[in-house]
């Protein structure tokens, strides 16, 4: 006998919450063999919680560290009842029954880093299940934001995420790395905001059990993406005006969360922490 949604619900809830712990750890762990003399950066943890309906969080930052000017990895699980505008946006862009019932569950994990070397990556990860009475689903993705890119680390990050792919569906990776470019866009600028990855929502097979095994692949191919790309560059020497070009595509990023983000909109519509959900704005951005 297979197990109850409720019990799904739990199991991915939790395996969430593990992969938080995990790449905190890890990240810290390169904090410790970071370079320079200042103090080494440690993630603060904060409890959230969600207004008048139920469920929270937790909020990870750290602020200031050698290697992290700023990194938030936070995990939620929440629910309550959907809004109007919310089951309408749901409806339009395919996602079945969506429109009876309005109570829904979700929890998830959601990663961005903005580094202190200007060599180094920004990146972005998150995978989640979504749940409403008429429908279930998963979705997630990573990508990778270099503001001086390097062939070789967008290669690298690629491959890590088709390794992940490649094993449930040989059209997963093509697929979702086209979404990718597609969804992290920023069409008032014409530009993409990075280097890409790839992007998947509303993904439900039919197989709770096959599209859960996905999002764990997909979660677990972040840190050997991201992080040999983090340490090859932590102390590599840069100048002003590479810091001024990063400054400046931290600019792009902003732009992009809090115009089209999904997931930032979401947030605030449904009434989680303001904190938490803004928490992947970097900490400095410029203008020209």
């Amino acid at each position: 006998m297979g197990c109850s949604m409720d019990d799904q619900r739990r199991e991915a809830a939790i395996w969430f919450r593990e992969l938080r712990d995990r790449i905190t750890s890890s990240f810290e762990a390169l904090e410790d063999r970071g370079p320079g003399d200042t103090a080494i950066g440690r993630f603060v943890v904060t409890p959230t919680e969600r207004g008048e309906d139920g469920g929270g969080g937790l909020m990870s930052v750290m602020r200031g560290g050698r290697v992290f000017e700023k990194v938030g990895v936070n995990w939620s699980e929440v629910h309550g009842t959907l809004s109007p505008g919310a089951q309408k946006a749901m409806a339009a862009r395919g996602v079945p029954g969506i429109e009876g019932d309005p109570r829904f569950w979700a929890s998830g994990i959601s990663l961005v880093a903005h580094m202190q070397n200007p060599h180094a990556p920004a990146v972005h990860m998150n995978t989640r299940m979504f749940w409403t009475p008429g429908a279930w689903w998963f979705g997630g993705g990573a990508d990778l934001n270099p503001c001086i890119e390097y062939p070789e680390d967008t290669a690298h990050f690629h491959a890590e995420l088709q390794e992940a792919c490649d094993p449930f569906d040989s059209e997963y990776y093509p697929r979702f790395k086209a979404w990718a470019d597609e969804y992290f866009f920023i069409p008032h600028r014409g530009r993409a905001r990075g280097v890409g990855g790839i992007f998947f929502d509303d993904l439900n097979s039919g197989n709770w059990e096959a599209d859960f095994a996905f999002t764990r692949a997909v979660g677990e191919a972040f840190l050997p993406a991201f992080l040999p790309l983090a340490e090859a560059h932590m102390d590599q020497p840069f100048s002003e005006a590479d810091k001024d070009q990063q400054l400046i595509h931290r600019g792009l990023y902003a732009e992009y969360n809090l115009v089209y983000d999904r997931g930032t909109k979401f947030g605030l519509e449904t009434g989680h922490n303001a904190d938490a959900v803004l928490m992947s704005l970097p900490p400095l951005a410029k203008w020209v």
